[in-house]
């Protein structure tokens, strides 16, 4: 089966188009194209923003103008992730794309549901003709998942609207009413090579984390690839010494680490070898549970020519040990909710460079900034400077919200049961676009999605199906002004 073959159909020929055409983070200028398009092609009239926000009005439908306008809203841009072992070329491809049951997934990519799901359901609206709703602004946000540079990029004005629906959450009975803020930590510095003792070359490689959204996946207690490896490497060194070389380790700020690797040289590599798994396998029976698929692969390589001193080495392996990984704390106001966490996202250090990325995330500014701060403390025992970036502040909850109590009512009684009504860990646009919108009453919902921002994601298509028809439903009973 193919996803043109899904139901609601027009929804997934939306998003089929969509992932046919690249659209990495900051890259986004194909896919800006696109949606101008296929604007311009249902006879609405685009416009952009400088940053690159697009957005287009669609009047109501007969008998709904007196309701207050809505703004639609998603983001355009995808994480860009693959296994280790998948030829694929985002910047060419589009995403090969496969129903499996009742999921649709990715061959051995990100599908891209985050937040394709949600930007397709705007187009397959603006383009239906049977579909009641007040007068509809869309909102197609840029470089959301690595800086949220359009909604901080919004100005008053290029959007105007009394309701907002942000079509970017993960499970279809949750409506979220608040997230957390965020800010980008990065580390790096400078060292002087060294010429290594070893005369062995080794390859060290930590894989098949799990993986996820270091959100909205963070309190799952998943391994981070660059921690465990650097455990695993801090154990054998005592054992039996090595000489980091190289290593490079995980991807983006906003993925758990599935992946991690050190090349280094060794004078002993049998002894190596013994040490490391020695040093794996209470690693590999910690994780059974959240990854399964954890493993440890040594490989003979070649000696490398120049490694780090072994001072630099010391500083580097014990501030990545206490550099703080995962929850710091968890809300004491709302049962279940990380307030504030730290992922250890990326390591790279080679040819007398290194370079680390953290994303810290929490709802109460002041905890981030602390806890931004711990980070930079941990660095700066291996001599790294820390820089901060990409500040975003999170979205306080109303639990008041009129849109919320609306959808809330419609959900029972479509469905029979309570939504959850819930923050979340994520970074969510509505934080910030707030600022542009003051007044604006705000939720976000969407579709059961799993895995985010891993090769494994998938959406649910029974799912989308429930989350399309809900969300037509919102539109035709919002009140009259």
């Amino acid at each position: 089966m193919h996803v043109h073959e899904l139901h609601p159909p027009q929804l997934w020929a939306a998003f089929a188009a969509l992932n046919a055409v690249p659209r990495a983070s900051k890259r986004e200028e194909q896919v800006q194209s696109h949606i101008m398009n296929v604007l311009r092609a249902l006879g609405l009239e685009p416009r952009r923003d400088a940053v690159g926000n697009i957005a287009a009005s669609k009047p109501a439908t007969p008998g709904m103008e007196n309701r207050p306008k809505v703004i639609l809203q998603a983001h355009l841009d995808m994480v860009h992730q693959k296994n280790a072992d998948t030829v694929f070329d985002f910047s060419t491809e589009g995403i090969r794309m496969r129903v499996d049951g009742d999921w649709v997934r990715a061959e051995g990519t990100t599908l891209g549901a985050d937040n394709g799901i949600g930007v397709a359901a705007i187009l397959a609206v603006l383009g239906a003709k049977d579909v009641a709703h007040p007068a509809l602004e869309a909102l197609f946000t840029c470089d959301e998942e690595t800086g949220m540079t359009g909604a901080l990029g919004l100005q008053p004005g290029f959007v105007e609207g009394a309701i907002l629906l942000n079509l970017d959450t993960e499970d279809d009975d949750e409506f979220s009413i608040g997230c957390a803020g965020g800010v980008d930590v990065t580390s790096s510095g400078e060292y002087a090579s060294a010429t290594p003792t070893g005369t062995h070359g080794l390859r060290i490689a930590v894989r098949g984390a799990t993986g996820g959204h270091s959100g909205m996946d963070i309190h799952l207690g998943r391994a981070n690839a660059n921690k465990v490896l650097n455990r695993v490497i801090a154990a054998a060194w005592e054992d039996c010494g090595l000489e980091i070389a190289t290593w490079d380790g995980g991807g983006l700020r906003n993925a758990i680490p599935r992946e991690s690797a050190v090349w280094v040289a060794v004078e002993d590599a049998a002894g190596v070898r013994a040490a490391l798994e020695r040093a794996f396998a209470p690693v590999r029976e910690e994780y059974r549970t959240t990854d399964p698929g954890l493993r440890l692969e040594v490989a003979d390589a070649e000696v490398p020519g120049q490694v780090m001193p072994r001072e630099v080495q010391e500083a580097l392996v014990w501030a990545v040990a206490a550099c703080p990984n995962g929850i710091h704390r968890m809300s004491p106001d709302v049962p279940g909710l990380v307030q504030t966490s730290n992922n250890l996202a990326r390591i790279q250090a080679a040819d007398g460079h290194v370079s680390i990325n953290c994303l810290c995330r929490s709802s109460v500014n002041s905890e981030k900034d602390d806890h931004a701060r711990s980070i930079a403390a941990a660095f700066a025992l291996a001599g790294l400077a820390t820089d901060f970036g990409g500040s975003y502040p999170g979205w306080t909850p109303n639990p008041n919200s009129p849109i919320v109590a609306l959808m809330r009512g419609l959900y029972v009684e479509r469905f029979a049961s309570e939504p959850r009504i819930q923050a979340c860990h994520a970074g969510l646009e509505c934080g910030i676009l707030g600022g542009a919108l003051p007044g604006c009453d705000m939720v976000s919902f969407g579709p059961t999605i799993r895995g985010a921002h891993s090769p494994d994601e998938c959406v649910s298509v029974p799912s989308v199906a429930k989350f399309y028809g809900f969300f037509l439903d919102v539109l035709a009973h919002i009140p009259a002004a």
